[in-house]
């Protein structure tokens, strides 16, 4: 065991180094994992992730899937419907046209007067 108290402070410094050490690659990974998610996000999984959105109480208040509101979240191939965007924003309480401006507002129709 310890000889000392002097070989027991060095030893739990030592402990501790390695365990911030530890804890910063973890972080590190952890941000890493968010980064590539928010590549594959789209607009509507950003709009609610950043919203702190509950995508489970969603589904339940809007009648959509769970798997339907994470299609919807995560491909970008995913056609969101009026419909759904329409039970998404009152089920998490926010203004339907602002939640469409947030969510589609990057399209960009040419209009020919």
């Amino acid at each position: 065991m310890f000889r000392n108290s002097k070989q027991m402070y060095c030893n739990s410094a030592n402990l501790q180094i390695v365990y911030i050490g530890f804890l910063k690659k973890s972080i590190l990974q952890l941000l890493r994992c968010l980064e590539n998610l928010d590549v594959q996000m789209t607009k509507l999984g950003l709009y609610l992730a950043q919203k702190s959105v509950n995508k489970s109480e969603v589904a339940r208040k809007t009648g959509l899937s769970k798997a339907r509101i994470s299609e919807l979240s995560l491909n970008a191939s995913t056609r969101l419907q009026a419909e759904e965007l329409y039970l998404i924003a009152l089920a998490i309480d926010v203004n339907p046209c602002d939640m469409l401006e947030q969510v589609c507002g990057h399209v960009k129709k040419k209009i020919k007067l």
